[in-house]
């Protein structure tokens, strides 16, 4: 035990040394947009909340329902325990919304990343990946055992170089990339990547879950395209929690009888299932809700002077880790809650405040915050 606290203790001395420690700070959110901390109410602008229903009294009626016909949590996983109506009726209405054959639900977005490129790729594969994807993905083409290479951001023309290079000597390929990447708010050119992919008989996975409810009226940046394996969340824009991924119904059946991720995980609770059910409805039924993240990302980028937002998360980059985490005290004592992302999260450099806009923000709040930023800027 001794040496094992050294360890810890000399990690952590490091980490504080390069501004690089983290500390969990008690927050508790109070709606959509405000939370409590310290004893102060701030208005939130960090996060994944989009469309405001984490608190839709709509959405916690269902998930109230669940609980209290079905219980707190699933007891076992699915191929286990059984399949749970709520489960299977969720992945209809997923496959439905996304144009596919067929879904399968995972715990969370993580363990649906992992577990779809370990189990779809192994020794003989290839797997490559936008270099500023998720961590999610990485981690997939780790336990793949995959040879794993990155191409440049968003540049289908290097994927076609590595393509052309690398392909032959694969027996299969995945390309993942993230829809919207989630630190820097930009969008992936799917067409392209997707040309790419077909040309060498590669299978293109979209990470959507910064564009489900957001983008191209809250289908996602894959929408309009026949992308094979459209990744997504429960826990973002649909207000509750869990991951999935929609395909074709063999691929689906597949993964269910040998992703580790799905088979060796507790099912999601019933209470999740319901939730992201109704919250589901609502996005389809609620266009006019589905457009104010983006449209209030757009005033914000407006009012700071920066180019258009392509999506509901803004960076604003100032560099140095510790000039980042002093913007968002500073922030924080005008009442504004943004958090401050630093490596490894983003290349060392390149620390930023990432700013995400919901649907339940007013728009004095979005003014407020901009003229706040713009002073806690200023030289």
């Amino acid at each position: 035990m001794d040496t094992l606290d050294a360890f810890a203790r000399r990690k952590l001395a490091a980490l504080e040394a390069a501004g690089l420690r983290r500390a969990l700070a008690p927050t508790a959110r109070l709606d959509g947009v405000h939370v409590l901390r310290g004893g102060q109410k701030l208005i939130s602008f960090s996060c994944n909340d989009y469309l405001g229903l984490a608190h839709d009294p709509r959405v916690l009626a269902a998930a109230h329902g669940a609980l209290d016909e079905h219980g707190a949590g699933a007891g076992a996983s699915r191929l286990v325990t059984g399949d749970h109506p709520l489960l299977s009726a969720l992945e209809r209405r997923l496959a439905a919304f996304k144009g596919a054959e067929a879904a399968c639900v995972f715990g969370s977005g993580y363990l649906t990343n992992a577990g779809v490129i370990a189990t779809l790729t192994g020794a003989n594969d290839l797997v490559l990946l936008d270099e500023l994807v998720h961590s999610s993905l990485l981690s997939g083409g780790k336990l793949s055992s995959a040879r794993v290479l990155t191409f440049r951001h968003n540049d289908a023309a290097h994927l076609r170089e590595l393509l052309s290079a690398h392909r032959g000597g694969a027996t299969r390929c995945l390309v993942a990339t993230d829809g919207v990447f989630s630190m820097d708010g930009d969008l992936a050119p799917v067409g392209d990547l997707l040309a790419a992919c077909r040309d060498h008989d590669a299978w293109l996975m979209v990470d959507d879950a910064h564009g489900v409810g957001v983008v191209n009226g809250g289908r996602g940046v894959a929408h309009g395209h026949a992308v094979p394996l459209r990744m997504g969340t429960l826990s973002k824009a649909l207000g509750s929690y869990g991951g999935y991924v929609c395909a074709s119904a063999p691929v689906i059946d597949y993964l269910k009888t040998r992703a580790r991720t799905f088979v060796y995980s507790t099912a999601l609770p019933p209470a999740s299932a319901a939730a992201a059910l109704a919250a589901l409805e609502i996005v389809e039924r609620e266009p006019e809700r589905v457009a104010q993240p983006l449209r209030k990302a757009r005033l914000f980028t407006g009012l700071m002077g920066m180019d258009e937002a392509q999506s509901s998360i803004v960076p604003v980059i100032v560099g140095e880790a510790r000039r980042a985490v002093e913007l968002s005290r500073a922030l924080e004592k005008r009442g504004y809650l943004v958090g401050a992302i630093r490596p490894p999260t983003v290349p060392l450099g390149a620390s930023r405040l990432r700013v995400t806009f919901s649907a339940a923000h007013d728009d004095a709040d979005v003014a407020g915050l901009a003229q706040a930023m713009r002073e806690a800027l200023a030289p």
